[in-house]
């Protein structure tokens, strides 16, 4: 394991330069659905992953009005699926055209914030109109993964290996307590920040903030994971979850989630044309750093996303993190110079899950939400995910009306 001291990150490099000006070449999203997010083991626990992801992409594509043999391709994350082409599987059983392609993206947490950046730099380049992207997981359906012995025998893992073992390959839970003590995030810091998290997600299912966003499945019409009996003396007698005498505890982390969230990406000149606002991609960064420390990852790509912005200080209105633990959270919050109140303002993933291929779109369609009901232009938000393995991911976009 590296010395905690001295972590930097293994790069901040930019994926691609920023969105051009013209709108027949401006990346903007018109339409985001998703579904409720349940437990692993609840209502989903039959339904697989593309179908799932089916309707989800049904609802997305009729709410933006779009004709679905337009769609230049449907582009998916999806972390723990056994292989195989999910992306296709879903448009199809959507209904889709034979003709309409599908790509499934695997950057972990963070594919499905990938795959909406992805869409939106083929649109920059020229490479298509329309495009939908998202994310999906089914943790319940997940196929058993297995090595092959030298002697043909099977040996069956839970997880993916995500760098080289001599280095360090901790579990998400180690590597949230590992980013805990080196930036000095207190038990006390963490589950405050859990019991906001509930608590927002409670208020803004009452207020009626996620239902334009939602697509009911399987007699789930609301999100299942935030909790009213929550209280700090109720937070306070949670055992360490991962390492003994820990901070990290199952109340301050995300519980397992099956889920789905899709967007629509066009150009801003189809956008005009169809009347619709949306978010305008303004531009992305990808960072690495010591897997150690897997959760800061979004701190080193949203530093890289700040400097290129030639020194102006953020002035982003809205910021989504998916909020894998408050630990990592508050760290990165610390490290940026923000205030974590800042973040995802009706609960985020402690309150509402966390599943993984789809988190990075559902961070998108929250945005997406939000912006809509303030209905401000120019309005301008932020995603940002940290991601197995020790990288992050941050996007930009702004909110524009026709």
């Amino acid at each position: 394991m590296s010395d905690d001291s001295t972590e930097t990150p293994a790069a901040g490099r930019p994926s691609a330069q920023r969105t051009p000006a013209d709108p027949a070449r401006t990346p903007v999203i018109i339409a985001a659905k998703r579904l409720p997010t349940a437990k692993a083991g609840g209502p989903y626990r039959s339904i697989p992953a593309h179908e799932l992801a089916a309707t989800v992409l049904r609802a997305v594509v009729a709410d933006a009005g779009i004709p679905p043999a337009e769609i230049s391709d449907v582009m998916l994350g999806n972390a723990t699926g056994g292989g195989g082409n999910v992306a296709r599987l879903a448009a199809l059983t959507a209904g889709f055209p034979d003709s309409v392609p599908g790509l499934t993206v695997d950057r972990q947490c963070g594919s499905g914030l990938e795959a909406v950046i992805l869409a939106c730099r083929l649109v920059a380049a020229g490479a298509g109109e329309t495009y939908v992207a998202g994310g999906v997981e089914s943790i319940s359906t997940a196929p058993a993964r297995a090595n092959r012995n030298a002697d043909g025998t099977l040996d069956f893992y839970s997880r993916a290996q995500f760098a080289p073992r001599q280095t360090g390959d901790p579990d998400p839970g180690p590597a949230a307590e590992n980013v805990a003590r080196r930036y000095g995030i207190t038990r006390e810091r963490q589950d405050a920040y859990a019991l906001q998290s509930h608590r927002r997600a409670l208020d803004a299912a009452k207020d009626g903030a996620f239902a334009a966003e939602l697509v009911p499945l399987a007699g789930l019409s609301a999100d299942q994971g935030p909790h009213k009996g929550l209280t700090p003396a109720l937070m306070a007698r949670f055992p360490a979850a991962f390492v003994p005498g820990g901070t990290v505890t199952a109340a301050n982390s995300c519980p397992y989630s099956d889920g789905a969230a899709a967007v629509v990406v066009t150009t801003l000149a189809r956008a005009r044309q169809l009347g619709r606002a949306g978010l305008v991609f303004e531009d992305a960064t990808v960072a690495g750093n010591d897997p150690n420390l897997l959760g800061m990852g979004a701190a080193h790509s949203t530093q890289a996303l700040m400097a290129r912005a030639a020194g102006r200080a953020p002035r982003w209105e809205l910021i989504e993190f998916n909020e894998a633990f408050a630990a990592q959270v508050l760290a990165v919050a610390d490290l940026l110079g923000l205030d974590a109140a800042r973040f995802n303002a009706d609960g985020g993933a402690l309150a509402l899950g966390h599943p993984y291929g789809a988190s990075g779109a559902v961070s998108v369609t929250r945005l997406y939400a939000q912006a809509q009901r303030r209905g401000l232009d120019g309005l301008s938000t932020l995603a940002l995910i940290s991601m197995a393995g020790g990288m992050g991911l941050s996007a930009q976009f702004q909110w524009r009306k026709p």
